[in-house]
């Protein structure tokens, strides 16, 4: 393979990961947008999501060591697996603000963050401790290893990446249209950039956060199985592991900007994949935040981050 159809074969890689990095991130941007709080807990829900998927598909008969789906099979399989993943996590995620965030809300400081890393550590524990302390579990191949070659380049491309661009596209598309153009959208862009003002003009705030962390949960969750399927495995460490990339990715892109947490997520998914090859994956991560670092000097509210009136 060449030099350039290497670097080709790269890029679709890193395509894959920024895909599953810009949910995770979008996640952290909408519950900072809202309240200006940096949720650590997002990176256990995540994590949380996998397993899941997991004891899902083996209430369905389907385990680490099934034969591959195919046809519409697999296209009920995955969507019903999105579907109670997103439920799950998303549940998970409203539970985290309605018992432990909403009464701390209007405490300031570092309470309510530190708050959060307790909740993420409880999480990690109570899923090791259900699934019999087990690292690296198998995670049911439901899509076949079907590959495309492109010419004669030694590119290509898996079904495995094709599903994931669709899935992941389908949510940033369905996303965007709630918050440009549903109610619900404008009430979180109103009680985002001013809450008070949003409360008199009758939109219950509380009811707004609420759903913000539900869809921001429902959206790690649906990384989370992204995750489990390309990889073919979860970890309990995989929270931290990518949870850590996409709040990178959020805040290179402009943390509270959704679009910036997309093209965040796109970009250390490249810079990841790319440094992998042509550097070592050991040194990704010392690649990656050097250009975070550079960029936040340049630009500390991000890519396409905007400076946010500061709340009393």
């Amino acid at each position: 393979m060449s030099n350039e159809a290497v670097v080709v074969q790269q890029l679709l890689n890193g395509l894959s990961l920024g895909m599953m990095y810009a949910l995770l991130a979008l996640g952290f941007t909408m519950v900072y947008g809202i309240i200006e709080l940096i949720n650590f807990a997002h990176f256990s829900v995540f994590m949380a999501g996998s397993f899941f998927a997991l004891w899902f598909l083996a209430a369905l008969g389907l385990n680490g060591r099934s034969a591959s789906l195919g046809g519409f099979a697999l296209v009920i399989i995955l969507l019903l697996s999105f579907l109670v993943t997103m439920l799950a996590t998303g549940t998970l995620g409203v539970a985290i603000e309605r018992l432990c965030l909403k009464p701390m809300r209007g405490i300031s400081g570092t309470a309510p963050m530190i708050t959060t890393i307790g909740v993420a550590l409880i999480i990690q524990n109570v899923i090791l401790y259900l699934s019999n302390f087990a690292n690296n579990v198998a995670f049911p191949p439901l899509v076949p290893d079907q590959r495309w070659a492109v010419g004669e380049t030694g590119i290509e491309v898996t079904l495995k990446n094709v599903l994931l661009w669709g899935c992941a596209l389908a949510l940033m598309i369905s996303l965007d249209y709630v918050v440009r153009r549903t109610w619900l959208g404008k009430a979180m862009r109103a009680t985002a950039q001013d809450p008070e003002a949003a409360r008199m003009m009758g939109i219950r705030i509380d009811q707004i956060i609420l759903l913000t962390f539900f869809i921001g949960s429902a959206l790690a969750g649906a990384a989370a199985l992204i995750f489990a399927v390309y990889y073919g495995l979860t970890s309990y460490l995989i929270g931290y592991l990518a949870g850590l990339r996409a709040f990178t990715a959020a805040v290179l892109g402009g943390i509270g900007n959704i679009p910036g947490a997309v093209l965040g997520g796109l970009l250390i998914g490249l810079i990841e994949a790319l440094s992998g090859q042509f550097i070592g994956v050991a040194w990704s991560d010392v690649v990656i935040f050097s250009i975070l670092v550079f960029v936040l000097v340049f630009r500390p509210n991000g890519l396409l981050g905007q400076t946010r009136v500061q709340r009393a």
